[in-house]
């Protein structure tokens, strides 16, 4: 692997390539230190410090800061990050496969670009309307960050220095301007650089609270002198440690796992050529959905808490249920049903069985052994289902861990979160992604890629079947099994109790 990445400097193109990312990234790194003006950014800093990064859970501001890369705790340019644009790309995927018109749009000759500019456009508007609430929430900063005043009051400061309309309009202008800025950067990685830039500035921001998170997990098992708590042993430590390499190798297996299903095209005859007559394959993954689930079931789960807090901060009732919804059994149990759900509903959304039936049909393709038409739309939608069972149990277990970790070894969330979750699925397939693309480039011009005995092991697939060595029973077998030592390992954490 060592000599991989040696060679990839020796390609010119592809060492130009990884400069420019990396020179990008360090542009989008600067913008998330670059305070807003009329902020106080100490104050808010102060905040983060002290409340939200100790928390034994995560909240909203926790999970916004986690991707913007900490630019939210600096108060920063690109504190939206690039999630305005991630949820315009999301509601126009989903309006794609709601809304006919679109739906055909998308498939047209340069539709797909009519589709990225209405993108862009539904990305300056959610910019506008973010950025406004987040401005107003900073000049009345108590209703949603809770504690701030004390902290005001100890500094003798207030977070807005000259509240207002001015204010208003320089933030949101501030704001909108880092999130397009953000976006062209993406783009610009993606057309002249490595990997998906959009992914890739993502992960770097979660990558960044690393070096605070090892500290705060240090700290848990070697707490300073006289802050009067009490050291875990040693030897959690290590099962930890031990434990991490296991998730990590399953979040891999998962995100690769996928089943092929072999795709035969029928020979076509038109004068004196020959068309078709090869055999193809429909990729079908186990986790289809990717990290979309997570974040459905946390954006809708941690909504009514936040909403609740806000509107009526003195309600004890509504307080107790905010809790309810954001601590404790009752929010695993909610979180672990809505990603489930989320997992069949986003995979029926976006993968249609029947429009792919129709396109292998109206090009001479057929999957042996199944009848064209309706015959292949069920045979992949009946595979599709069984596939996504799987790969929802595991997107359930890895999304809980962070929060069990937290709750029964009282370790800061910025540390247990690298346990699982969303943050370890975007790194995960980020770094996956941009080193499959390396690797293109490196078997393009003739140097070994990344792995050898891996692309080994890849052509035990049988091409005349159009299987796996692993069926799909085993396979499911196989991830449940995974998802059996991960729970097993939780039991590690109750260690101390």
């Amino acid at each position: 692997m060592f000599s991989a990445f040696v060679n990839c400097f020796k390609i010119p193109e592809l060492r130009q390539r990884i400069l420019f990312t990396l020179a990008l990234l360090v542009i989008v790194r600067l913008g998330a230190a670059i305070p807003v003006p009329g902020i106080n950014p100490e104050i808010l800093g102060e905040y983060f410090r002290t409340i939200v990064e100790q928390q034994s859970q995560g909240n909203v501001l926790g999970m916004f800061n986690l991707f913007s890369g900490g630019a939210l705790k600096n108060c920063a340019i690109f504190s939206l990050t690039i999630m305005p644009y991630i949820s315009a790309s999301i509601i126009m995927q989903l309006a794609t496969g709601v809304i006919p018109s679109l739906g055909k749009l998308a498939r047209e000759d340069g539709g797909r670009q009519k589709i990225t500019q209405y993108t862009r456009f539904g990305t300056l508007f959610l910019c506008i309307v973010q950025g406004y609430f987040l401005a107003v929430s900073f000049q009345n900063p108590e209703a949603i960050l809770p504690g701030i005043t004390a902290i005001m009051q100890e500094r003798g400061a207030d977070l807005v220095a000259v509240p207002g309309w001015f204010f208003i309009f320089t933030t949101v202008v501030s704001l909108t301007a880092g999130t397009m800025l953000l976006m062209w950067l993406g783009e610009q990685i993606t057309d002249k650089g490595i990997g998906n830039g959009i992914s890739l500035i993502i992960a770097v921001g979660i990558v960044s609270s690393l070096p605070a998170a090892i500290v705060a997990g240090w700290n848990v098992f070697n707490p300073p002198a006289g802050s009067g708590k009490e050291a875990l042993s040693p030897i959690i430590l290590v099962l930890l440690l031990a434990f991490l390499l296991i998730v990590v190798a399953a979040t891999i297996m998962i995100t690769q796992a996928m089943r092929k299903v072999n795709v035969q095209y029928a020979r076509q005859v038109r004068g004196n050529k020959v068309f078709g007559g090869q055999s193809s394959f429909l990729p079908l993954k186990v986790n289809y959905s990717g990290v979309m689930p997570i974040i459905f079931a946390s954006a809708i789960l941690l909504f009514p808490a936040a909403f609740i807090k806000m509107i009526a901060p003195s309600w004890k009732q509504g307080a107790h249920i905010a809790d309810m919804l954001s601590h404790g059994w009752v929010h695993w149990t909610l979180y672990a049903i809505m990603i489930f759900f989320f997992s069949y509903f986003w995979v029926a959304m976006v993968f249609n069985p029947t429009q792919i039936a129709d396109d292998m049909k109206k090009n001479g393709g057929f999957i042996p052994g199944v009848r064209p038409g309706a015959p292949t739309s069920n045979f992949l939608d009946y595979s599709m289902t069984r596939l996504t069972f799987a790969g929802a149990i595991f997107l359930t277990i890895l999304a809980i861990l962070p929060m069990i970790v937290s709750s029964f070894l009282k370790v800061p969330y910025i540390t247990a979160q690298f346990f699982g979750g969303t943050g370890l699925l975007i790194i995960v397939g980020v770094m996956l992604d941009t080193m499959r693309q390396t690797e293109t480039h490196l078997l393009q011009r003739h140097y070994d890629g990344f792995l050898k005995k891996g692309r080994m092991r890849g052509r035990n697939f049988n091409s005349s079947t159009g299987s796996n060595p692993v069926s799909d029973d085993k396979l499911i077998w196989l991830i449940l099994l995974v998802g059996v030592i991960m729970i097993g390992g939780i039991v590690v954490t109750l260690i101390k109790h």
